[in-house]
């Protein structure tokens, strides 16, 4: 038997015989340099072309079998062979240096994954597999050296490999895969989420040398503990298996709370809604049996663009998202652009502390234009099911009223147009600065509901940056102050008639769930596939 120990990147134990993809051969290049540097670019291009057709094929499998957001690992790569700066690379390499299409392709790609792989964000050397997988297409095209290794996968198998391209990811046949356990790669890697989403285990960054000689052994992993076993003695395969039971059986056990009220023991109703970021994660929300959206990021309909959405393509997804909920609450919070969310065309200043910079509300109410359109939208939706809108980053009662004024505008412009919409409309925001949650009982007069965001109430009550993943152990909403904020803000939300949710990973916490019950919170909202395990959890809970 062969232990190594790498890290779990999607939970779950699997355990079958291996597959390890081929090294593989370089496509065999023709030479290196070229006599007619014209007739190189012409195949570049036509390359280009051919593997942009390619990656929009993937996306679209992509966006059936696993959801739009990993769709848009693929827009990356299509936006990657396109970059302006890589293509002027590849180019000045065939004109000025004579390359052939194949060999400059090669050297670019190399520098630049290079460069990406040097930097100290971890996110950014990432992106280096990125451009050595679009690199490693373009040679492909050019050569016409497709490696169908995919077609390997016959039977269920562990697959095996020094790392994995989203796009052979997608390829390999869903049903067949067991697991994937990669050399390289990082939890983080767009193949890891793949893996997550399609909720097949998979153990990274185990650094070991695959050998081909491998194929058909049996192999076993958990995607929790990042182990992997290659043959593994027979004890070690029955203490898989039966966590491989006991995983299965508890998520089997949650599907008697599918379709039942959430509820506490002495009877208390408890809202679970799930957040989502596109109209089609509505999906995910009623697959897990959500009983609402508590949170929509309208943002996201801002992001991966070059210019503004229009009032239609923001009306026609919020009120899709409406329509597919049939009556269940839509809560749609306005744009929260700003922080970590940069968007181009929003030429907003470079800050040195954009968290706590020009961000949400505060870009709205200084550009009124755009958020008018959003309001209008929202506005419009609320005629095709039970709509509120909320807003972001609140720290004072002038800014709310400044928010309602421009509804109110809005309001009316359509009612002289004629067209309808929810005349109740609710109206909230999120509590996720300390001012909101200290000024909650004013905030409360002048709105329907509150949503605390713990995510941001925690990055701003203790002074630790959300981003900075060697502070995340400072950063838990289980600290004192934090859950002081919650109780004051639950606490003077009922005292004026507004009802009080809670929104962000905390929302989902075991540990910190019995204490929103107890200090009396009317709603929680999370990650869709959490909602069963909160019901459930919710159940045996007394609110008194």
């Amino acid at each position: 038997m062969k232990f190594v120990q790498g890290k779990g990147a999607s939970a779950g134990v699997a355990a079958g015989p291996i597959l390890v993809k081929p090294a593989g051969r370089k496509p065999e290049l023709r030479l290196d340099t070229c006599l007619d540097p014209q007739q190189e670019l012409k195949r570049f291009q036509a390359a280009q072309q051919q593997v942009l057709q390619t990656l929009e094929t993937l996306k679209e499998k992509a966006r059936e079998q696993v959801g739009e957001e990993e769709a848009g690992i693929f827009e990356v790569h299509q936006l990657m062979v396109q970059d302006p700066d890589l293509c002027e690379a590849i180019e000045s390499l065939i004109q000025g240096e004579h390359f052939t299409a194949e060999t400059a392709v090669r050297e670019a790609g190399k520098q630049f994954a290079a460069m990406l792989e040097a930097m100290d964000d971890e996110y950014m050397q990432a992106r280096g597999a990125d451009v050595r997988a679009v690199c490693g297409q373009l040679e492909e095209a050019l050569t016409a050296g497709e490696r169908n290794w995919t077609e390997l996968l016959t039977r269920p198998s562990i697959i095996c490999a020094d790392d994995l391209t989203p796009s052979e990811t997608l390829q390999l046949d869903k049903s067949l895969i067991l697991g994937f356990v990669t050399s390289g790669g990082s939890a983080n890697s767009h193949t890891a989420i793949l893996a997550r989403t399609m909720k097949i285990p998979a153990v990274v960054h185990t650094e070991i040398d695959l050998a081909e000689d491998w194929n058909g052994i049996l192999g076993a992993l958990d995607g929790s503990t990042g182990a992997f076993y290659l043959d593994p003695e027979p004890q070690v395969l029955e203490a898989l298996k039966e966590k491989q039971v006991q995983h299965r059986a508890a998520e089997d056990a949650l599907e008697q709370y599918r379709g039942k009220p959430t509820s506490t023991a002495d009877g208390r109703t408890i809202a679970l809604y799930g957040n989502i970021g596109q109209p089609e994660d509505v999906d995910l929300v009623l697959e897990n049996d959500g009983e609402g959206i508590g949170l929509f990021r309208s943002e996201f309909l801002y992001l991966g663009r070059e210019d503004y959405p229009t009032e239609e393509e923001l009306f026609a997804a919020y009120c899709t998202a409406a329509q597919e909920l049939e009556g269940r609450k839509l809560i749609i919070r306005t744009l929260d652009i700003g922080a970590d969310k940069k968007v181009e065309y929003f030429h907003l200043p470079e800050e040195e502390n954009p968290a706590l910079g020009f961000r949400a509300i505060r870009i709205c109410l200084k550009r009124p234009e755009i958020f008018y359109t959003q309001l209008r939208a929202i506005l419009r939706a609320s005629a095709y099911g039970d709509v509120a809108v909320m807003f972001p980053m609140i720290i004072s009662v002038e800014e709310v009223r400044a928010a309602k004024k421009l509804l109110e505008a809005a309001k009316a412009k359509l009612r002289e147009e004629g067209i309808p919409f929810d005349e109740d409309l609710e109206v909230g925001i999120m509590v996720e600065t300390p001012a909101a949650a200290l000024i909650s009982d004013a905030l409360a007069r002048e709105v329907d509901f509150f949503s605390i965001g713990t995510n941001d109430l925690v990055q701003y009550t203790l002074a630790v940056d959300r981003q900075n993943a060697s502070l995340e152990e400072l950063g838990k909403a289980s600290h004192e102050a934090v859950l002081r904020l919650i109780q004051m803000t639950i606490a003077n939300g009922h005292a004026a008639g507004c009802w009080v949710g809670i929104c962000g990973e905390a929302a989902a916490d075991p540990e910190l769930i019995p204490s929103f019950i107890a200090m009396g919170v009317d709603e929680l909202s999370m990650a869709p596939g959490k909602i069963l395990a909160a019901r459930k959890l919710i159940s045996t809970l007394r609110a008194r």
